[in-house]
């Protein structure tokens, strides 16, 4: 399920006044809903082969919800974090089936960069992290959503 949303422009009317009270009116860009990232190691399939770029939408209220009734959440509630990983990614690689058996199969630092992502993406609303140069301590933003290391 992919959806974008699109919010409408100003009407002619509000473009024609300024907008409300005489202020001028910016356009709000679209909704994003799809989020590219990268994982550090990658997912490795039956086969051997590597993935590692995929995507990741964001979440519904049902996709925090539905995993709580899960035997599996219930029994373990570490669990809870597999069940809605596995909910919101819709491809890691060229694999689209994307299920709990997936993310399980997942190395334990691409699981810590997806549950890390998803709380950005979705309680942040941006995939920038701030960080610290450990040689000259300049802070600066990167982007956790793309890019490999050294590449801007």
């Amino acid at each position: 399920m992919r959806r974008s949303v699109q919010f409408p422009g100003p009407s002619s009317e509000q473009q024609a006044e300024g907008g409300r009270g005489g202020v001028g009116v910016r356009q709000q860009e679209p909704l994003r809903t799809e989020f590219t990232f990268e994982l550090p190691r990658g997912y490795v399939d039956e086969s051997g082969t590597v993935h590692r770029t995929g995507v990741m939408r964001l979440a519904t209220a049902r996709d925090e919800l539905v995993p709580l009734r899960d035997d599996r959440v219930r029994e373990n509630s570490a669990y809870l974090s597999v069940i809605l990983i596995s909910r919101v990614v819709t491809r890691i690689g060229t694999v689209e089936d994307i299920h709990p058996g997936v993310i399980e199969d997942l190395f334990a630092s691409d699981l810590a960069f997806l549950q890390d992502f998803y709380r950005r993406v979705n309680a942040e609303g941006h995939t920038r992290a701030a960080v610290t140069c450990p040689s000259c301590d300049e802070e600066f933003a990167v982007n956790l959503a793309g890019g490999r290391l050294g590449e801007s």
